[in-house]
């Protein structure tokens, strides 16, 4: 059960509604999520969050669209989201490849290593780690990169925290076997 249940539309300010429907309209393909709907309860942090699709937009631009999607997969498999995750393994399984058997050259792993470090140590990066990324990357890609990485991190903090619950649509894309924990 959500800590904070989604806002349902019919319920929102008119504020709140303008800002969902022009989200939709902005972003063809996106819906309104659990995760969005509970982030309607405040305009403010809607807005804010909802900034992650520009900077999305911009890391695409840095790796390409696959490279994309399977970093932000990495940092939210790193940070233990089950939400991004899922939705990331969406993303990978309709492209046609399966996230357990990733393809991936030494760039793409360095990448993905790269992402995945910063969630899983709060931002303590390694050197071995960074020196593949700072070697390609321009300063100004490379603040883009972390740039979206603590937003992708945000996003995984909220919806781990209000125990945000994983959208309908997303229940095919679950793995087939979820990590056990200790009681």
């Amino acid at each position: 059960m959500p800590r904070i249940s989604p806002l349902p539309y019919n319920e929102a300010t008119p504020d709140v509604q303008v800002a969902f429907d022009a989200h939709v309209t902005d972003y063809p393909g996106s819906r309104i999520t659990n995760m969005k709907a509970t982030l309607g309860r405040s305009l403010l942090s809607f807005q804010v969050y909802m900034q992650w699709y520009p900077l999305y937009e911009q890391v695409k631009a840095i790796l390409g669209d696959r490279l994309a999607y399977l970093y932000a997969h990495a940092i939210s498999e790193g940070s233990n989201c089950p939400l991004c995750t899922t939705f990331f393994r969406r993303i990978i399984i309709d492209n046609g490849e399966r996230p357990e058997d990733l393809q991936l050259t030494d760039h793409e792993q360095a990448v993905i290593d790269f992402g995945s470090a910063i969630a899983l140590h709060k931002g303590e990066v390694s050197d071995a780690v960074y020196a593949p990324i700072s070697e390609r990357y321009t300063d100004a890609e490379i603040v883009v990169l972390v740039a979206f990485a603590g937003q992708m991190i945000a996003t995984n903090v909220f919806n781990n925290v209000l125990d945000v619950k994983i959208d309908e649509y997303l229940y095919p894309y679950l793995p087939l076997t979820q990590p056990q924990t200790n009681p």
